[in-house]
This record gives structure tokens, sequence and C-alpha cells, in this order.
């Protein structure tokens, strides 16, 4: 009877053991997947006639795994694979800074993913350099009424000697963004220079407001206020210069002095701004706490909803500085093709899909992000202040790209980590500079 019995549990435990590993995949991954085996392969599958058909799987690395973005890559992918049954996308999401791991490791495996987002700037361009991103020029060119479709001056940080290295997905800047009520409480107006915005922290600080908030737990929040001081005090070629790999030096006197113009701010900003995180003090001001709070434009969807009256204005001008004073810190985020794909075409027709005028409209929908196809943004998806803080950027003669991805890690390392200590008290804009001078200067050796 006990044999009996223990044989009726095996053949259970067998039937449910056959049952799982039966269950089907599906397409839209956890951040912790691995690339499908089937990179850079085909597969067959019979149709309703019982006719064997190639079906390609392309391997999809990108970083938003999270609501609402998670969403509408699954949407998008869902209509992407009924329009062609022949075409299955594998989705390998990680966010952020496992996002910079991950890819670090994935994308210089023997088994690569076919399409990976990228940042622009020194990000993008080291891809290039080593020979990870395909040059797709041809593969964009060759169908003109989609390129016409995306905004023009999004592919040129997505262009290195000529050639087009990446698609455009979506478009970013930087702004201040207010409380109009406090301002009008004050009699305040919104700076246009350096001067005029001290005067106006000045005047809210004496009224026993905290004038600006600054969530710095991540060093590239107040990277963002370095990204734009550099560009406004320091001159467009020595920029330039400085921000490309090998011919770094980082001597410039502006250097420092855009550093002492954040020790200006230390006063006027929130207690202990390295141990909060920027969306807590997102938080703040969309709670009516903060007056002043640097956002991208991206975050003009999180707060659309606040019960308060709220503005924005451009990075004041510096006087004396030597950079454009008019200039708008931000930039274009994307997806570039592995150079080692089997399937160059069918990763472009997807990003092709992706970037059309109803995903865009899509996108700007159900995640507030701006998309580089024209005219998405309508009454339907957006409110008037969210398309006018868009044009901002479509507009923009010229844009400075963040510093974290502007720089090859060496340097801005050490740069933003540095800052975090300046901002803490802990070492002065001469010591940092130095600290960057150095990580420079080993580079070019």
């Amino acid at each position: 009877m006990k044999k009996s019995f223990m044989f009726l549990v095996f053949l259970l435990v067998v039937t449910v053991i056959s049952a799982c590993s039966s269950k089907p995949s599906t397409n839209t991954s956890a951040e912790t997947t691995a690339p499908s085996q089937s990179t850079n392969t085909a597969s067959t599958n019979s149709n309703e006639n019982g006719k064997k058909e190639e079906v390609v799987t392309l391997n999809f690395l990108e970083r938003w795994p999270n609501e609402p973005y998670k969403k509408y890559f699954k949407d998008v992918i869902d209509a992407f694979e009924k329009e062609n049954p022949k075409i299955k996308i594998n989705t390998i999401a990680a966010l952020n800074d496992d996002y910079k791991q991950k890819s670090n490791v994935l994308l210089n495996s023997d088994n690569p993913p076919d399409i990976f987002f990228s940042w622009v700037g020194e990000w993008g361009e080291k891809f290039v350099r080593e020979g990870v991103a395909m040059d797709i020029t041809n593969l964009i060119n060759g169908d003109k009424a989609w390129k016409d479709q995306i905004i023009e001056s999004q592919f040129g940080p997505f262009t290195s000697g000529g050639k087009i290295y990446g698609v455009p997905f979506y478009m970013d800047g930087k702004l201040f963004y207010y409380n109009t009520e406090i301002f009008t409480k004050y009699n305040l107006k919104a700076p246009k220079t350096w001067t005029e915005f001290i005067q106006v922290l000045q005047v809210l600080k004496d009224k026993g407001q905290t004038p600006i908030y600054l969530g710095n737990k991540s060093p590239w929040a107040a990277g963002h206020y370095l990204t734009t001081l550099n560009q406004r005090v320091v001159s467009q070629e020595v920029h330039k210069k400085d921000y490309t790999v090998g011919q770094s030096q980082f001597t410039d006197p502006g250097y420092v002095e855009a550093l002492k113009k954040i020790q200006e701010l230390i006063p006027y900003l929130n207690k202990s701004p390295n141990a909060l995180s920027h969306e807590e003090v997102r938080n703040m001001f969309i709670a009516g706490k903060a007056p002043i709070i640097y956002l991208e434009t991206l975050e003009a969807s999180f707060v659309k909803d606040t019960k308060f009256e709220w503005n924005t204005f451009n990075f004041p001008a510096v006087e004396g500085g030597k950079g454009d004073q008019n200039e708008l810190t931000g930039a274009p985020e994307g997806f570039m093709i592995h150079a080692k794909t089997k399937h160059p075409e069918e990763s472009m027709k997807f990003l092709k899909f992706m970037m059309s005028k109803k995903n865009g409209e899509l996108l700007v929908k159900d995640t507030g992000l701006a998309s580089v196809v024209k005219d998405t943004m309508t009454d339907a998806n957006s409110t008037k202040k969210e398309q006018g803080i868009n044009d901002l950027v479509v507009k923009a003669s010229n844009m400075t790209l963040w510093i974290d991805t502007a720089l090859p890690s060496d340097i801005f390392t050490p740069y933003i980590g540095g800052l975090q200590e300046l901002i803490a008290g802990k070492k002065t804009p001469e010591q940092l500079m130095k600290e960057v001078q150095d990580a420079a200067m080993k580079i070019k050796k």
C-alpha cells in the first residue's frame, strides 16, 4: 500500500513538472531577464497551412522596467508583433544605474542585444569608437518619408563623423520650475541674470522660505547645475575641447568660477541635499513646499496637476560669462543597433514602428515623454503648458549635454562625486578641479 501511494505521488510530481515546462513564455521580461539564446538567429513556426515560416527574434535592451513606461513598451511591442508575425521582440530592461552596469556587460558579450538604449555624448561615442554601434545612415536615409517625420535637430547628437549611429526616441531639457503664487505673494519676477537670481533667493529666505530644493543623493542632480554653469561661464571653444576625449585639460579658470557659483547657492538650499533623492524634493515642490526647483522638461507631466499655479524660466545668464547665455541644457535619448546583429533591417523596422506618429502620440499620452516625432504633442494628450515647454526644446539653437554622459566616466565620476563633497563643505573648488585635471591627464596618457 505504501509503495503504491509513493508511486502515485511520483506520477503526480512528473505531471506537474511537465505542465510547468510547457508554459508559454511572454515577450515582456522582468528586470533580470537575460538575452534569449536566439539572438542573431532565426527559428521556425508553422502557419495555418502547416508550412514552416522563419521567425526572427530580436533582443531589445532598454531602461524602463517601471510604470508607466513598461506598459507603453508592451503595447507597442504587441502591436508590432501583430503587424509583423515573423518578428518577435524579447525585452531586457534595467533601471538607470543598473542599466549602465548591465549594458556594459551585455553589449560586450558574445550574445549582445540587437537593439539597445543609449544616451548621447561620450556615452554613445564610445560605442561608435569601439565598433559596438552600427552605422545606420543608409537605413535611415533610405526612408525619406519616415525620416522627415522626425525633428531634424534630434539626429545631431546621434551623428559622428557625418554618419548616423542612433535613432532618437524622446527629447528632454532642463528648466527652473517655480511656484508663481509664492512669487506673486512677494512681488517677485522670474530672474533673467545670476544677480537677479540671487536677489530672488535672498528675498525668499528673508521671508522664512527655503528658496530652492536640491536632492543630490544621486549626484547627477547637482551635476545638471554644473553642466549649465560650465557652459555659461567657459567659452564654447574651450568647453568643446575639454569635453572631447584625449583633449581635456580643464585648466580654464572658468571651471573654478562655475563651482563658486554653486557655493553661492548653498545658503539657499534645503538642509542635507546630499541625503535626499531628486524624487523626494520634486514631491516637495508638488506639495507646494518648494518655491523653486531645477527639473527636466519631461517632469512637467509630474507637476501638471498641482493645486497651485507654476511656471518655468531658463537658467539665468551669468554676467561676464564667455558662453552662450541662452543655450538650453538637455539632450535626446534613443536607441542604437548593435554592429553584430544579423538582422539590421528587422531591427530598423521595429525602431521606425516605435518612432511613428501614432506611437509618438501614445508615448506622450501614456508616459509624458516628448516624442521626437513632429506634431505628436496635442491637446488630446498634453496641456498647453507642456506643449509650451516642449517648444522651448524644439526651438533651442543649441543644447548642452548632461555632464555625466558628455564626459568619460574617469572624469565625470570624480567631478560629480567631488561636487557632493563641495556641497557638504568638505572640498574647495580649487581642490575639486585639481582632481578633475589629474583625471583628464591620465586619459591623455
